[in-house]
């Protein structure tokens, strides 16, 4: 892909888990690692107002803009929902993120984590149009979002804002099928508005780093790199996502994503189907064994709309990797505009449609019982 070709490579430092030391970024441990990523010929830097409650911007002025000059490095920030309340807020608060970055424009800024709901937020306070605005006065180059909901909901803004210019998205191997993240529907939006996308979780977390024992031994089976390495790899195959983050914590971390992607080689037949089986026993472990044929939503038309197949996805993933994402999306992606669990009237309809048999009514309090 051509486009932004200012990016050096197709690697980014997310500094969302920055090395801490007593409480505060460890500058020097932070220091080091900026100063390898850029020597190793990588440039891009993602960063957002709340991160680190608030330490991550402050660092990178520290250990990055006041340390290596601004042609150097790209820069991204965010415009973050919890921040603004009108749209008088968000250039002053802008402004402060410029001050608190050390730097007088940001490459890249982002509309951050949007969602249906978020996104009406943002239009009423015109914050696109004030991005926009602050673009043409030289104060952003380009503006883009950050994205947590259904591919059909990105579709939405991508067409009601075609100025976008690239989408942040949630992508890894596990969540590529997964009914509650759409992963690769969200990918295929991309590809259909042509806009580049930036990946987030390529390991989802931190826990495909972390294999049960039956997916480690596939890997190892592999006698090649780490389980970064694959997990990063995979989502950087794919031609339309312009830049994978990695949010390093030392310097370790740092040297092993840089061992693979400063010469890049995409994914072979052999380690993709690896890991197929790898994602084949994360499922085996599911709680629930839902294939999302989505006939108890589509077929018997819950009537407290209830997205029944999407909650047990959900439910799964907070099961396995215990992660704050399945929280989430259970809050402001699967319940915002459809029913909760725990609103199921027990009315048995999506339990005579089913072809798995499956007991939902009392797995739907399970899932109650897990995000309520």
């Amino acid at each position: 892909m051509e486009q932004f070709e200012f990016i050096r490579k197709n690697f980014g430092f997310g500094c969302m888990r920055l090395p801490m030391k007593d409480g505060n970024v460890d500058l020097e441990e932070t220091s080091r690692m900026v100063d390898y990523f850029l020597d190793h010929g990588f440039n891009y830097f993602d960063t957002a107002h709340g991160y680190i409650q608030g330490k991550s911007e402050l660092a990178l002025k520290e250990c990055l803009s006041k340390r290596w000059p601004r042609e150097k490095f790209i820069l991204t920030d965010k415009l973050t929902t919890s921040f603004f309340n009108k749209e008088e807020d968000i250039r002053p608060l802008f402004e402060s993120q410029l001050e608190a970055c050390g730097v007088e424009y940001f490459d890249f800024y982002l509309m951050h984590a949007q969602n249906a709901k978020i996104f009406e937020k943002y239009k009423k306070c015109r914050a696109y149009e004030t991005a926009f605005e602050l673009k043409k006065e030289g104060k952003i180059r380009h503006v883009g979002i950050s994205f947590h909901d259904k591919a059909s909901v990105l579709d939405q803004i991508l067409s009601e804002y075609p100025e976008i210019e690239i989408v942040q998205i949630q992508f890894n191997y596990l969540d590529y099928e997964s009914a509650s993240v759409e992963s690769r529907k969200v990918y295929e939006v991309c590809v259909k508005h042509d806009k580049p996308a930036i990946i987030m979780e390529p390991v989802k977390g931190g826990n495909l780093v972390r294999l049960p024992e039956e997916a480690q031994a596939v890997i190892d089976e592999l006698h090649g790199g780490s389980n970064a390495s694959y997990a990063i790899r995979f989502a950087a195959s794919f031609p339309h996502n312009r830049v994978v983050l990695s949010g390093m914590s030392n310097l370790e971390q740092m040297k092993d994503n840089v061992s693979f992607m400063e010469n890049f080689v995409p994914l072979n037949e052999t380690e993709t189907e690896a890991l197929r089986k790898v994602c084949d026993v994360f499922n085996s472990k599911n709680m629930i064994p839902c294939t999302s044929c989505r006939y108890c939503i589509e077929e018997s038309s819950c009537p407290k709309k209830i997205l029944i197949p999407d909650m047990f996805s959900n439910y799964n993933t907070k099961k396995t990797f215990g992660d704050w994402n399945a929280d989430y999306y259970y809050s402001n992606v699967l319940t915002l505009s459809n029913g909760k669990a725990s609103d199921c009237i027990k009315c048995g309809k999506c339990e005579r449609v089913c072809p798995q048999h499956l007991p939902i009514r009392d797995l739907l309090v399970q899932v109650a019982s897990q995000f309520e």
